[in-house]
């Protein structure tokens, strides 16, 4: 389908506005309030709070937020070499060696978590996030990092974490009590009718954590892909069905998406969907296949894998950093299709993509469910990635694993082909 209004790119992008925030697309027709032959919206009185209509603006708001906490802590470069705190137990990420939280992180959740429930009363309690909100405090104890009611209040508990950073922690109180302005008209017609009440909220404060602390800006992409690099950090805030577990509202925001040629600052940019019911509503257009399918994998992914896909591609597979930026690949129409065999993306990697994919008219399937249903015959869709069930027997992070691994995909058909290649390796 057509795009129903497109959004010029403003010359000029303060860090709290959308970058080519895109076209809003969706099968609900035209948006309430834009005018078709214009292009432009009509003066109206707004509602006083459509319920999901409010949510998403309110999601988008906190992720915009969240970029410019993101995109603040990595300019202080001294101030974040101290941020940085290792996980260990339970929290600890099984598949990286040395995985890290830095106070980006924790102030991001946090901030979503406080304006979130702040806002929509209904969704406290079930605002959910990655990061343990404990940090270690300049004594070498332990602080519950959070939002407090003023701005001095903030930056008091904040000190105990920096120590003697009083500007830092006066820059990020700033940066977390500062009200968000949106110029994106499109998101005010985007109400797919469901309640908040009905909802629970996934955050990633900052996926691919790794990259984020590394920094780097000179990875060249390939095929429009980035292997590694800061563009594959992002914001992930997904909202889903507290009964059913599907996802139905997702944000993806990409802080750090291009450099200003001037300032040399930061920019970003964020892409949001709906999926609920029959309504499909995203700020992007659905793009098209490619005539030679092409996935993208992470690094870690095994020979066995890559060996029943290349020919699939080709012979020629992606590699990238990150789970949510390998889901924006796919959304994007940079790849195809995303595998991954092994448990190691969570909840709160998924949920917000998920939602994207949906809205698309694509998805993400648990690969063992979907391989397993395929050599018993069954017919039907394959089993797709829910957010409201922990795993069994598990604790910490692994609760919230997706176990048997996954495929993001835009096009039924190439799911089909990704799963009808790897159904010939043993173990999978």
């Amino acid at each position: 389908m057509s795009p129903c209004h497109s959004v010029p790119l403003c010359p000029h992008i303060s860090p709290f506005l959308p970058l080519l925030p895109g076209s809003f697309w969706g099968r609900a027709g035209p948006v309430p309030g834009l005018c078709p032959s214009q292009g432009s919206p009509e003066r109206r009185v707004p509602p006083a709070r459509p319920a999901m209509g409010g949510l998403l603006q309110a999601l988008v708001g906190v992720s915009e937020k969240a970029a410019e906490l993101a995109r603040l802590c990595r300019r202080e470069e001294p101030l974040f070499q101290l941020l940085v705190a290792e996980k260990t137990g339970p929290d600890r990420n099984r598949r990286f060696l040395q995985d890290f939280k830095t106070l980006a992180d924790v102030l991001i959740q946090e901030v979503i978590k406080h304006d979130l429930g702040k806002e929509f009363p209904e969704l406290q309690g079930h605002i959910h996030g990655e990061e343990s909100n404990e940090f270690r405090d300049v004594q070498g104890g332990t602080v519950a990092v959070r939002v407090c009611a003023t701005r001095e209040d903030t930056v008091a508990l904040l000190l105990s974490v920096l120590g003697p950073e009083q500007a830092a922690a006066e820059l990020l109180a700033d940066a977390v009590h500062r009200d968000v302005v949106l110029g994106d008209v499109t998101l005010a017609g985007a109400e797919p009718g469901v309640s908040p009440r009905d909802l629970a909220v996934w955050i990633d404060p900052i996926d691919s954590t790794n990259e984020y602390i590394g920094g780097r800006e000179d990875v060249p992409p390939v095929d429009g892909i980035a292997p590694a690099g800061l563009c594959s950090a992002l914001v992930l805030v997904g909202a889903f069905d507290r009964l059913s577990g599907r996802p139905v509202l997702g944000v993806i925001n990409e802080p750090f998406f291009r450099r200003d040629p001037q300032t040399r600052r930061w920019q970003g940019r964020y892409h949001w969907g709906v999926a609920h019911g029959d309504t499909r509503l995203c700020s992007l257009s659905p793009p098209d296949p490619h005539p030679v399918p092409r996935v993208v994998l992470s690094r870690a992914e095994g020979a066995a894998v890559r060996g029943a896909l290349g020919p699939l591609c080709g012979g020629r597979l992606h590699f990238a950093a990150g789970a949510g930026y390998k889901m924006l690949c796919v959304i994007l129409g940079l790849a195809d299709a995303y595998v991954l065999s092994e448990g190691t993306t969570f909840a709160w990697d998924a949920c917000a993509p998920h939602a994207i994919l949906r809205a698309l008219g694509g998805g993400v399937v648990a690969l063992e469910g979907a391989l397993r249903a395929r050599r018993e015959g069954r017919a039907g869709d394959p089993p797709e990635l829910v957010y409201n069930r922990p795993a069994e027997g598990a604790g910490g992070a692994e609760r919230w694993a997706n176990r048997g691994g996954l495929v993001a995909y835009l096009h039924p058909q190439h799911l089909e082909a990704v799963l009808g290649a790897l159904a010939t390796v043993p173990g999978l």
